[in-house]
Order: C-alpha cells, then structure tokens, then sequence
C-alpha cells in the first residue's frame, strides 16, 4: 500500500514539473528581445529605404529569429534635420541612422577623396570601394559610432530649368544646389554659384527660382519629381560621372555593444562592403527607372562629348589640386588619400 502511494505521489511530482518545465515556444519567448530605432530622411518608397534599408531590417529580424526588431522612422520623423542624423546616433538619442556624409562640412575630410570630380563609376563598384577604403584610411572620423556601411550614390549630373547646361560656358552664373562641400568647390570653378541644402529643400527651392538647378544622381530625381521642374538633365562622356556623394549607415556605439554576443554576430553579419554593395545596387538599379521617367516627360537629356567632357575634367582638375593642398595643412596625405581612392574603383570597375 506504501510502495503504491510513493509511486503515485513520484508520479503526480513528475507530471507537474513537466507542465512547470519551459516549452522550446516559451523558452524562445523568454529570450531578450532587443528594439532598435531607425532613424533617416527619406520617404520609405525611396531608393534606399525601399531597395536597401527595408530589406535589411527584414534580413536582421529574420536572421536574430525576432530578438532583434527595428523600428524605421524614414522623413525625419523623430524630428530634427538631415544634418544632425550623424549626432541622434553619436548621443544615443536614436540607434541607427542613414545620412549624407556632406551635410556636415569638413567634419570627414579623408571620407571626401571619393566627392572629388570624376571619381565615381558605378554606385555598386563605388561603394564597395568607399567601404574599403574607409576601413584602411578613416575609420578614426567614425570612432563615436559604429558604422555598418559607407557607400556613395551613382554618377551625379545637372538637372537644370531652361535650355540647360551643354557647354562648360553654360555654367556661368547659374544657382546650382550642391551636395557637398567638394562639389561646391567643383561647382564655383566651374564658374556656377553653389547652394548647400539637404535634397528635401529642392523641390520648393526649384519652384521660387532660389536655385535654377540642383546636381544629384537619376535615382534621386524621383522623389522629388526633379523632371517635373527642370528641362534638361546634363551628363558626361566615359565611365566617370561628375561628382558623387559619401554616406554613412551607423548604429551608436552603445547600442551596439550592449547587445549579447550572439546579436552582435547578427549586425556583424550584415555589415561591411558586401552592404555597402547592397546599398549602391539600391541607388544603379533606380538610376535607370529616374533616366526613363525623364524621357517619359519629354525633357531634354544632354551627353557631352569625349572632348566637350575633358575640358570639364580639365577645370576640374583644381578641385583636387585645392584639396590635396588642404588635406596637407591638415597634416593628412591628400594625394596618397586619392591614389588610393582611384586604384580601388578601378579595381571594383573591372578597369
């Protein structure tokens, strides 16, 4: 009678540890969960978000198993300007960011190698390039972040109102937004009056006359309905567009490593050139789709000649001369910067 209590007694035990034991569900849903904001300044249908920053939350979720979620504020939701995106991740007021290097002058001055006239190819090649060529030259101008990926966008060209721009004699005197503080440079020698604001500003600065043009990528033209607003659009012969622009997609430091090892392995895994590729993928596929919509409106799109083309490579060619300069006073080795620079788009360019 003992023995049959004592093995019902062992029995009832078992069975209620087993219901008070974890199930791998619930185990699974007692695992920390980490919640990220992503903060940037595009509408999500852009080119980026759509193509680039949407697909990689869903690879970061999918890849933690839902430990990691991220929010996305695109347009600036979270308040504040394009210009102090870089800042929100630095102070921890957000956790990721995706911003324009250029917003803030000077603050990246080995970064702007690749802003120099006449460097960029392909965005892809670009910027796999740009992300290597930070990691071995100017991962000290991101050391109150951590950087997930440094990329650039495609040939930029000039989208200007009235009969446009078909000669170098043609920029005289025109407004023109300028991306960067490079390009700026570029722009003034050129013998045009360069404008700096952040790509949402274009469209009503187009529209009141502030500007008579702006020099931006195909894919950004979209957006902004850039064809709706000018007449022509004016790009270059070779493989080397005029200008492009550097931009960072960064996490906060602290954010980072607060996360447990195995998360941290996840943002590892989706970071680096292969990202960075990902990202000037997002920006050529797009190009085209901003070329077509142009034709489409019946604007007028201009290709300058090989020869008309050097002589604007020719007059560009202070721009780089100016910088190596600077950087030299700065104690940084300008011209190796730009060898460096050159020789990794050539590699990635297939030249």
């Amino acid at each position: 009678m003992v023995r049959n209590v004592a093995a019902a007694l062992a029995l009832v035990l078992s069975t209620a540890a087993a219901f008070c034991l974890p199930s791998p569900a619930q185990a699974q849903e007692g695992t920390p969960q980490v919640t990220l904001r992503l903060h940037q300044m595009l509408p999500p249908q852009a080119a980026i978000p759509a193509r680039a920053l949407i697909p990689w939350i869903e690879k970061v979720e999918r890849e933690s198993q839902g430990r990691i979620k991220v929010e996305h504020y695109p347009s600036m939701q979270l308040g504040g300007a394009p210009p102090s995106l870089y800042d929100q991740a630095r102070d921890g007021v957000v956790d990721l960011i995706w911003t324009v290097l250029g917003y803030t002058p000077g603050r990246f001055p080995k970064s702007e190698a690749f802003e120099l006239p006449f460097m960029v190819t392909t965005a892809e090649a670009t910027s796999r390039a740009f992300h290597e060529y930070a990691l071995a030259n100017a991962m000290d101008e991101f050391k109150d972040v951590h950087p997930i990926a440094l990329h650039t966008h495609g040939p930029g060209l000039l989208h200007v109102k009235g009969e446009g721009v078909h000669s170098l004699e043609d920029m005289q005197g025109l407004k023109i937004r300028t991306p960067n503080r490079v390009a700026s440079g570029m722009l003034s020698t050129f013998g045009a009056t360069p404008i700096g604001m952040p790509v949402p500003a274009v469209p009503e600065s187009l529209a009141k006359g502030v500007i008579d043009g702006v020099a931006i990528p195909w894919e950004v033209t979209l957006p902004l309905k850039i064809a709706e607003l000018v007449n022509t659009h004016t790009a270059f012969s070779g493989d080397h567009g005029l200008y492009t622009s550097t931009f960072i997609f960064a996490m906060n430091r602290d954010s980072y490593e607060r996360l447990p090892a195995d998360l941290k392995q996840v943002i590892d895994a989706n970071s680096g050139p292969e990202v960075a590729a990902l990202f000037g993928r997002a920006m050529d596929e797009v190009d085209v789709i901003g070329r077509g919509v142009a034709e489409k409106a019946g604007n007028s799109l201009v290709t300058l000649d090989a020869a008309e083309t050097a002589r604007w490579q020719e007059a560009a060619r202070k721009t780089t001369e100016d910088w190596i300069v600077e950087m030299r006073g700065k104690g940084i080795d300008g011209a190796g910067l730009v060898a460096d620079a050159r020789r990794r788009i050539e590699k990635y360019s297939g030249q």
